[in-house]
Formats: C-alpha cells, sequence, structure tokens
C-alpha cells in the first residue's frame, strides 16, 4: 500500500512538472515597437513648375541615424513660427550592427489646387529648412 501511495505521488508530481514545463508563454516574443525620429533632410529635388491639379513629385534626400534607419512617414513641424514638414524614420529597438546610414530617398508629392507661387519646406536641422520654391499656372 505505501508503495501504491509512493507511486501515485509521484505520478502527480510528475504529471505537474510536465504540464508546467509545456506552458508555451515563453515563446511569445516582446511586440517591436519601433522607434521613430525626425530625420533631417538634405536634398529636395523635383520640378520648379507646374499646373493647377497637376501632381508633383519630389526626391527628398535625407540622412538616418545607423544604416537600420527606414523611412516612416512625412509629417508636419513647426520651428519657431514657420510650419513645414519632416521625414520620419523608425529604427527598430534591436541593437544595430550597421553603423554607417547611407543617404536615403523618398518621394514627396505635392499637388496645388490654386495659381501661385508654393514653398515646400523640410526640416534641415534643428533651427531651419531646406526650401524648394514651385510656381503653379
Amino acid at each position: 500500500m505505501k508503495s501504491f501511495k509512493l507511486k501515485s505521488v509521484l505520478v502527480v508530481l510528475f504529471l505537474s512538472i510536465v504540464s508546467f514545463s509545456c506552458n508555451n508563454d515563453d515563446d511569445e516574443k516582446p511586440a517591436d515597437n519601433p522607434v521613430l525620429k525626425a530625420a533631417l533632410v538634405t536634398g529636395i529635388t523635383g520640378p520648379a513648375t507646374g499646373k493647377v491639379n497637376d501632381e508633383l513629385s519630389y526626391e527628398i534626400t535625407y540622412i538616418v541615424d545607423n544604416a537600420c534607419g527606414e523611412f516612416d512617414k512625412i509629417s508636419e513641424v513647426k520651428i519657431g513660427t514657420i510650419n513645414g514638414l519632416q521625414v520620419i524614420a523608425k529604427y527598430p529597438t534591436g541593437v544595430c550592427t550597421q553603423q554607417v546610414p547611407d543617404p536615403k530617398k523618398t518621394v514627396y508629392k505635392f499637388k496645388a489646387t490654386a495659381k501661385g507661387t508654393f514653398d515646400i519646406k523640410f526640416k534641415k536641422s534643428e533651427t531651419e529648412f531646406l526650401t524648394k520654391t514651385v510656381v503653379i499656372d
């Protein structure tokens, strides 16, 4: 009888250990939320003139902090009282082994609904914009 109780206790103990060790919560990875940061623009190339309601494309060259940085979006920014645009880059939360970044490029689309002269301004530094002037006929 003692042998049966001992075996029963050992079986229950074994099954308990097996059931807890098979829990798959260790396989779950934490959410990989990238870090978003403004990238500074070094160049704007594209047409200097256009027509009303025509979509114009401008190539925006920007620098990221490390080679793991990638384009995320273009957002509005204000420096002092001047409104402009900035490129937002995303960086993975892990360590980046590629430290030397190359200049990156993205395309910005501009469409004017009226005639006039427009300035497309992208953040060049913490205190100034890089400006491209466009005349719309």
